[in-house]
């Protein structure tokens, strides 16, 4: 069964500056479990099928509107329907003015009223994000996450591969460091991955022989970023004279992490390889595939070889470390 994440409101509350206009108890206490976002219009209509009492509720001029302008026993009836539902919180967007009836029936449903200035649909759009990512699958894994060129590349290899060694070398070439050792990997939706290193370990790099560093300190702000989306792999490995390595890149190698699936290249170790170059290569490559251009097709046209179709194959990353 998939893990239930969840944030809690004061969270919501401190991130987005909401007023509090009524609470049943401590916001802390108060957990919201799904990304998920309702506008209550039909339910004040007395249609409550379907209805999930889990997701925030918001209201703007439209719910507010249409309250106001019901008679007074059918508004006590529409709020009924509505909070008797016992939804996990409501917000009032625009600044409006907050009715007494609305904030009576929140006491007595005891149901969180909140309020704030920004207009709905930016604020649907702002909360939602926030949930996509606070409430994501997320997995912790063992690798390198460096943004190289506006790439998230994720390096991964055994043990002494030299994943940190190239880190550091792609610091001091101008990109940017996430996560050294552990990468906290969330699946913020159906296409994307987005990797950021665990609160206790952020922005430190083990290297053998020297010890901890921290890349924040020694090389400054620059050098370090909170989170990046994970758009490849680089997989490290010990050079073998007897494996046959992909030298065209025709062939679609990739691996599935939480379901999405993200491309991986094999990169051979051997003394005197400049990892950071290679990975650098690599990222620029990997964003004109995204745009459309690959170099080994154009290569075989201007020679004449026949155009073929790569073959996929899916790797387990993780498996040998």
């Amino acid at each position: 069964m998939p893990a239930q994440y969840s944030v809690t409101l004061q969270k919501i509350i401190d991130v987005y500056k909401l007023e509090v206009v009524y609470l049943p108890c401590s916001a802390d206490e108060i957990l919201i479990t799904t990304n998920e976002i309702n506008r209550p219009g039909i339910v004040l209509t007395g249609y409550t099928a379907y209805f999930d009492p889990l997701r925030i509720q918001i209201l703007g001029w439209t719910e507010l509107g249409f309250l106001q302008n019901m008679a007074e026993s059918q508004r006590e009836g529409a709020l009924g329907y509505w909070l008797g539902l016992h939804p996990a919180a409501a917000v009032v967007t625009r600044g409006l003015e907050i009715p007494d009836y609305l904030i009576d029936g929140c006491r007595k449903f005891q149901v969180p009223l909140l309020k704030t200035d920004e207009e709905t649909s930016p604020f649907l759009a702002m909360l939602i994000q926030y949930l996509n990512a606070s409430l994501a699958p997320r997995i912790t894994r063992h690798g390198v996450l460096c943004e190289v060129y506006g790439e998230g590349i994720l390096i991964v290899g055994e043990s002494g591969a030299g994943k940190s060694e190239t880190a550091v070398e792609l610091i001091k070439r101008g990109h940017r460091l996430i996560a050294d050792d552990a990468v906290e990997i969330r699946r913020t939706d159906a296409h994307t991955l987005i990797g950021a290193s665990p609160n206790n370990i952020r922005h430190f790099i083990e290297l053998r022989g020297i010890g901890i560093i921290n890349a924040r300190r020694l090389f400054g702000m620059g050098a370090v970023k909170a989170t990046e989306k994970i758009d490849m792999v680089v997989r490290l490995e010990p050079w073998d004279s007897a494996k046959a390595y992909d030298r065209l890149g025709i062939d679609n190698e990739y691996a599935k992490i939480l379901d999405v699936k993200v491309p991986v290249i094999t990169v051979p170790v051997n003394p005197g390889r400049n990892l950071a170059v290679i990975i650098e290569t690599a990222a620029m490559s990997n964003r004109q595939k995204k745009m459309g251009y690959n170099a080994a097709r154009e290569l075989m046209a201007a020679i004449g070889m026949e155009d073929v179709e790569g073959t996929e194959k899916e790797y387990d990353i993780w498996k040998d470390m």
